[in-house]
Formats: structure tokens, sequence, C-alpha cells
């Protein structure tokens, strides 16, 4: 457990609801201070709604937040002047260049040097188009700017919805440079993102969400070890046998077929029993086309958060009973 002094984020039982529509439903989060921290999980898991919650846009039902060591709510929006967010799809004066419109938000809260200005269009890559209108930018170099500015009066926490959004190769990785630089440098970056390979290339921590609550949270680095897979390539008719071996080695529940008419099989035992997972197989006179050692982001991801298999009705009188393969991703 961390203490208040290093957590920048910590929620508590929070709670929100959007009329009977269940959005969170008791999430509890601890983000460290001077980390990248990914906030994952699928489309309607509450991800928004706890980035709204965290800059006050919304309230929750019930639940308590801390930022940065001191307790949040709607009498402390004073916490806000040292948090930069972006959320959702940012808004500017279209009429205004980009420079201007940074001029112009500065002017709302502290004091932002000219300095700064210049120096947040150069580190997002906009000082080429900095006098150009934001009505004629694209919707990566809306973003970029959006980023800018959520940067303007250097937070201490940083709070990124979808951050990549819009943006091309060259952009993603320059803003995953930014943001572990920004960590590296005593900053905290909350990020909520759908391309889950780049968070696994940045984030430090991840929190995964499903049906408003955290299923897991922790360092990317553990949390892949303990989810760690070997698959393994095989003819399709060798697939019972292969089953039977597998199954001695991880145990009951930790193997599975997957994309039958190939026959991956993926067995959840440690990344370096690989060998012995092969010679196992070849002792049996099954020879693998392919074996991969490892886990991803986006398997842990998927095995997180695929929904409950449905109930299967019970079969009618005299009805023949067949086999349903599913397909894991």
């Amino acid at each position: 457990m961390t203490t208040a002094a290093s957590t920048a984020i910590a929620t508590k039982d929070l709670r929100k609801s959007y009329g009977k529509q269940v959005a969170l439903a008791g999430l509890d989060l601890e983000v460290p201070t001077g980390v990248v921290y990914g906030f994952l999980g699928p489309n309607g898991a509450g991800k928004t709604t706890t980035m709204r919650l965290l800059t006050g846009l919304i309230r929750p039902n019930s639940g308590t937040i801390t930022m940065l060591g001191q307790k949040f709510d709607r009498t402390r929006g004073d916490i806000l002047h040292d948090v930069g967010a972006l959320i959702e799809s940012p808004s500017f004066y279209p009429h205004l260049s980009a420079r201007d419109n940074l001029i112009v938000f500065g002017a709302t809260g502290r004091h932002v040097p000219r300095a700064r200005v210049e120096e947040l269009l150069e580190m997002v890559g906009l000082q080429d188009r900095a006098s150009d209108r934001v009505s004629r930018y694209s919707l990566g170099m809306r973003q970029r700017l959006g980023i800018a500015l959520a940067m303007l009066n250097d937070p201490k926490l940083l709070l990124l919805d979808e951050p990549a959004n819009g943006l091309d190769p060259a952009g993603i990785v320059a803003l995953r440079d930014t943001l572990k630089r920004l960590a590296a440098d005593g900053k905290t970056v909350f990020v909520s993102s759908h391309i889950l390979p780049e968070v696994q290339q940045m984030a430090d921590i991840v929190g995964i969400v499903a049906s408003g609550k955290l299923v897991t949270q922790g360092p990317l680095d553990q949390l892949l070890a303990s989810q760690a897979l070997v698959r393994v390539r095989i003819e399709p008719e060798q697939t019972p046998e292969a089953m039977q071996i597998l199954t001695r080695l991880a145990g009951d529940g930790h193997v599975e077929v997957t994309y039958p008419d190939i026959a991956w099989i993926v067995a959840r035992v440690a990344v370096n029993r690989a060998a012995e997972v092969n010679k196992a197989l070849a002792q049996a006179g099954i020879f693998a086309s392919g074996l991969e050692a490892g886990s991803d982001l986006e398997t842990l991801f998927m095995q997180l958060t695929a929904p409950p298999p449905p109930t299967q009705a019970p079969a009618r009188p005299g009805a023949v009973s067949g086999w349903n393969s599913g397909v894991a991703s």
C-alpha cells in the first residue's frame, strides 16, 4: 500500500449511475506518483465516467476521490490547478491560431509565460503551423493541440482520454516518448486508450475495469508474468493427445484450443517451461510447427474482460447434442 504522499489518485468505492444505468459499481483505484498509468477497459466499462469524475465535470453518487494527497470534491476545485486533462474531443476557438488559442486559455488561470506556449507547440510538433487557424487543422493536429492545452500549466497530474485519437504512427511514437519523459520527471500520467500494444510500451502500471469495477491493477511486467502462456501449433488431428499432455503440465482448466481449424493450443505455464512443453510433445511423436512463449497486454485484457459464456438451454428430449467450438482471441 502506498502512502498518501506517494499517491496521485486514489478512489474508494466510487459509484456513479445515470438513471438505472450503472456506470461505476464501486471502483477502487490507486495510482502512484511519477508513473504512466494505463487505464483500460471495454466500451461501456466506465473509463470516461471515471475521467469526468476526476475532473469535476460530474459528481459521484457515493465514494471518495483523493488526488495529489487531498480529498477532491465540489468544494476543492483548487486541486485542479495542478491537473491537466484531455477528455473526449478538445474544443478550441476555430477562428484563432493554435498559438492564440493557447494564449487565450492560458489567460484564464495561472499566468502562462509566452515561452511556455512556444515550448509546448514545439513539443507536440505544431511549431511550423502555430500561426494557422485551428479551423484548418486535421483531427490529428487538433488532438496534438489538445495535449498541449492539457499541459499548459505544467500540471503535476495529467489525465488523458484516448490521446492518440487521430494521430499518425509518428505522432503516436512522439506522444509515447513525451509521456514517458513526463513520468521520468516526476509527473503522473493517467491515460485511457484502446491501443493496447502502445499502452504496453508506455505504461508502468495498468488498471483494467469491466462493468464499472476494477478487475486487476498492478505493475505491467508483473501482470504479464502472472499470465504467461505457451502457444503450440500442431496438426489438428493430434489435438486430443496434445491436450492430454499439456493438461498434465499445466493442470486442468489451464489449457485451451484456439482457432481449432489451425490447432493452436494455449497452455498457461511459465515461459521458461517452453522447452519442457516441446520435449513432452516430441516424445509422444507430436512435432510442433510453431511455438510461442510469453504474454501480451491484449491477451491479458481479453481474458479478464471477456463476457461470461451464455447459459445453454437444456436439450429437448430426443435432440442430438453436438459440439460448439469457441474461438478465443
